[in-house]
C-alpha cells in the first residue's frame, strides 16, 4: 500500500524546503534508511532518509523545488500501484480508496489479536506511530531529557512531546498528529535508537497498543494497558499533592507541565531543584538557566542537610572507592569520529614559532575602535581564512575516490563544555572583518555552553582550528576533525629571549602546529601554508589589506 512521505521540519525555524538533490528516482527500489533526499532548510543543507521500504512512485518537486513543511514530498509503494487518489486526482476513484484504506485498517488491526504476538505488523506504516528521528547529521540514538505529554494527554499537531538529547545538543520534538498519547518508548533518561519507537499517537480504542510495541520489540508480549493505567495514575497522584503547591506553580504552569527551557530543566535535575517550584522569568512565565541559578530553597533545609553530607562522606583511608559514570551522547560520538580520523586518515605535524610582537601591539590599536574586543584567537582565524585562499589544497576534504577542493571557507573552531567538544563554524571567513568573527565566535561559545547550537552551526567545516593557550598550553597536536584534511593547534603566546639584529631581547612567541592528512597534503605544502600564516600575523596589517 503506498504512502505518502510528507516535508519534514528539520530545524526549529522550518518553515519551507528546497530540494537540493534527489538520490533516489521514480522508479527505484527504496530500503529503510537508503538516503532519498538533500533538503536545503534556512540554516543547513540536510540528508533525509526513508523511513519507509518500496519503489519510489512519485516526487512532489523537482531539484530546486520548493515544498512548505507537511507538503508532499514523495510517495513510497509498489510497482505499478495506483496512486491518483493520494495525488488528489480523480473524484471518483478517491471515495473507494478511502473505503479500502479503512477495510485495511481494520484488518491490520485485527491481524495482531489473532496471532498474539503482532511480529508481522509493519509500525513504519502506521499513522499512529512515532519513530525516533535523525535529528543531528551524527546521531544514531537519543536520551529522553523529558517528556512534556503524559499517557493519557490530548496532542495537537505543533506541541513539544519530548526533548530530547542527542550527542550534540538537547532539543524539543513537536508533534505533527493530532490525537492522544497513548504509549511512550522509554522513560526520562532512557535511550532510543533512531527509527526505534519512540511513542504512539491516536485515538483510544482504536489502535492496538499492545500488538504495536510487540512488534516493535520483535514479538513479546508487553501489557500496554496496565501500563498506560500506572502511567495516568502516576500523573493524577502528582497533580494531587501539586494542589497544595498550587500558588507557586500558577506562574509557569500550563495545561499540566512546567515551562522550561532544556537547559533549566538539566541545570535543576543536577542541583536537585524541584523545578515546579522555581518562578519563571522568560517569555510567559517560561523558567530560564538564570531564574536556576537565582533560586533559594525556603523549605524543608534540614531534612536535605544530611542526606547531603551522606552523599560526601569520605571513604577510609586504604578502601576501594570510585565512580561510573554514564558515557554521554556527545562523547561517544567525539570517541567514534576521532577513533576513526587517527586510525584512518595518516597524520603528520609540521609545528613553527611565530613572533607575535607585532599582533600584540596591532591588537592593542584594532581593540581602541573594535565595537567587540578581538582575541588573538580572532586574529589566527582570520590569518588562517586568507592563507586558506593561497593554499586551496590544505582547504580540502578526502572523499574515498576523490579529494574535494573547496573554494569556500568554513573554519571550525573548537568549543570545549562541559560533556565534551563541539566545533562550531564561522562560514565564508576569509570576507569577514576582525570584529564580525570575533562577535560571531563569543555567540557560538555562548550558544555551545548552553546546548543551544543547532546542527547548522556546526556542519560544513573545511579547517579547525584548536586552541589551548589560554590553559597555558606552549603546544600540542590535534587530532583532525573529518572530512577536514587539517586542523591547526594553537599554544599560548610566552615571553622568551628571542635574538634580533645580533641582540637578545624580550619577545612574544607563539608555537603552532598543522596536523595533516597525508593523503590530501604533502609535507611542503602543509609548509608552505605556515609560511603565509607566519607571515600574516607577524605582520597583521596585511590581513586588513
Amino acid at each position: 500500500m503506498a504512502e505518502k512521505i510528507l516535508m519534514p521540519r528539520l530545524s526549529d525555524t522550518m518553515t519551507e524546503g528546497v530540494i537540493a538533490a534527489w538520490h533516489k528516482k521514480v522508479g527505484d527500489t527504496v530500503k529503510k534508511g537508503d538516503l532519498l533526499a538533500e533538503v536545503e532548510t534556512d540554516k543547513a543543507t540536510m540528508e533525509l532518509e526513508s523511513y519507509k521500504d518500496g519503489v519510489l512512485l512519485h516526487i512532489g518537486t523537482e531539484k530546486g523545488g520548493k515544498l512548505q513543511v507537511d507538503d508532499l514530498l514523495a510517495i513510497v509503494g509498489t510497482a505499478g500501484e495506483d496512486i491518483s487518489g493520494l495525488l488528489g486526482g480523480g473524484s471518483a476513484p478517491a471515495p473507494e480508496k478511502k473505503e479500502e484504506k479503512k477495510e485495511e485498517k481494520a484488518e491490520k488491526t485485527e491481524e495482531p489479536k489473532k496471532k498474539d504476538g503482532g511480529s508481522s505488523l509493519d509500525i513504519s506504516k502506521m499513522d499512529e506511530v512515532v519513530l525516533m528521528p535523525r535529528l543531528s547529521d551524527t546521531m544514531t540514538e537519543g536520551v529522553i531529557a523529558s517528556w512534556n505529554k503524559n499517557v493519557g494527554d490530548d496532542v495537537k499537531k505543533g506541541d513539544v512531546l519530548a526533548e530530547i538529547e542527542t550527542d550534540k545538543a538537547t532539543m524539543e520534538l513537536e508533534s505533527y498528529k493530532n490525537g492522544k498519547l497513548l504509549y511512550q518508548g522509554a522513560k526520562k533518561g532512557e535511550k532510543i535508537q533512531v527509527n526505534d519507537l519512540l511513542c504512539i499517537i491516536g485515538e483510544e480504542g482504536k489502535v492496538d497498543v499492545d500488538a504495536v510495541v510487540a512488534a516493535a520489540k520483535g514479538g513479546g508480549a508487553v501489557s500496554s494497558g496496565e501500563t498506560a493505567k500506572e502511567e495516568k495514575a502516576a500523573p493524577a497522584e502528582a497533580s494531587a499533592s501539586a494542589e497544595s503547591n498550587a500558588t507557586a506553580t500558577e506562574s509557569n504552569n500550563e495545561g499540566g507541565r512546567v515551562k522550561a527551557s532544556p537547559l533549566a530543566k538539566k541545570l535543576a535535575s543536577e542541583k536537585g531543584i524541584d523545578i515546579s517550584k522555581v518562578k519563571g522569568s522568560g517569555d510567559g512565565g517560561r523558567i530560564v538557566k538564570s531564574d536556576i541559578d537565582n533560586f533559594k530553597e525556603t523549605a524543608a533545609p534540614a531534612t536535605s542537610a544530611p542526606a547531603a553530607k551522606a552523599a560526601v562522606s569520605t571513604v577510609p583511608a586504604g578502601q576501594v572507592s570510585f565512580d561510573e559514570v554514564p558515557v554521554s551522547q556527545m562523547r561517544k560520538v567525539i570517541a567514534k569520529r576521532l577513533s576513526e580520523s587517527l586510525f584512518t586518515a595518516p597524520h603528520f605535524y609540521l609545528t613553527m614559532q611565530i613572533d607575535m610582537d607585532a599582533a600584540v601591539a596591532g591588537r592593542a590599536k584594532i581593540n581602541e575602535f573594535s565595537p567587540v574586543k578581538v582575541s588573538f584567537n580572532d586574529m589566527v582565524l582570520k590569518a588562517c581564512a586568507i592563507a586558506l585562499k593561497q593554499h586551496p589544497a590544505v582547504n580540502s576534504s578526502w572523499l574515498g575516490d576523490k579529494i574535494r577542493v573547496n573554494h569556500h571557507v568554513n573554519i571550525g573552531v573548537a568549543v570545549a563544555v562541559e560533556d565534551g567538544l563541539l566545533v562550531p563554524v564561522v562560514r565564508f571567513a576569509d570576507g569577514k572583518s576582525l570584529s564580525a568573527i570575533s562577535g560571531e565566535v563569543k555567540e557560538f561559545a555562548k550558544k555551545a555552553k548552553d546546548k543551544k547550537l543547532q546542527p547548522s552551526d556546526w556542519e560544513g567545516s573545511t579547517f579547525t582550528i584548536s586552541n589551548l593557550g589560554m590553559f597555558g598550553i606552549d603546544e600540542f597536536t590535534a587530532i583532525i576533525n573529518p572530512p577536514d584534511a587539517c586542523i591547526l593547534a594553537v599554544g599560548g603566546i610566552s615571553q622568551v629571549p628571542v635574538v634580533k639584529n645580533g641582540q637578545v631581547v624580550p619577545g612574544n612567541i607563539m608555537k603552532v602546529t598543522l596536523s595533516c592528512d597525508h593523503r590530501v597534503v604533502d609535507g611542503a605544502t602543509g609548509a608552505a601554508f605556515l609560511q603565509t600564516l607566519k607571515s600574516l600575523l607577524e605582520e597583521p596589517l596585511r590581513m586588513l589589506a
